[in-house]
């Protein structure tokens, strides 16, 4: 059925609100994906705070159009969904998790990240950063490491050496 330009107007302003209120945008390939994963998916990605919006890839260029991002927009083949979030990378971390468990269902194809179009690769790359908790974890670990190692050094010398 045919929407009317009342309606597709709509899906542009509701576009437009949703980009430009995000921080980040993953554009994803959901050709041939049934309906049950996609409610799945869609409740994943509610659940980390991401929402996930299909429309006309025609209306989606329109709403891009008037966000002015740095570089250019690549082709988006196939079925495009947009995923966004107000968090930098969880859009496309929660989809890159889908893309690994429905591998030809669900693929990542670009995105918008600090203002800027980014490739499926980039934007793969991007996917692939842990959570901050993680990081965080880490970094932690990083620095206890050396301290650590000092400890045991210190106790190794008080056994050879008992006073």
């Amino acid at each position: 059925m045919a929407r009317t330009k009342e309606q597709k107007k709509e899906i542009i302003e509701k576009l437009e609100k949703f980009m430009s209120s995000a921080k980040s945008l993953v554009f994803v390939n959901i050709h041939g994906l049934p309906v049950s994963d996609a409610t799945t998916m869609r409740r994943s990605l509610k659940s980390e705070g991401v929402g996930m919006f299909v429309a006309k890839k025609t209306l989606m260029a329109r709403a891009l159009d008037v966000q002015k991002y740095e570089g250019a927009l690549g082709a988006l083949p196939g079925e495009i969904a947009l995923a966004y979030g107000v968090d930098l990378v969880a859009p496309a971390r929660t989809v890159y998790g889908f893309q690994n468990k429905l591998k030809d269902k669900v693929s990542i194809m670009g995105g918008v990240f600090e203002g800027k179009y980014m490739s499926k690769e980039e934007m793969t790359a991007i996917a692939a950063i842990p959570p901050l908790k993680t990081l965080q974890g880490m970094f932690v670990n990083l620095i206890n490491s050396p301290i650590q190692g000092f400890v045991m050094a210190l106790d190794q010398i008080s056994k050879k050496n008992p006073q």
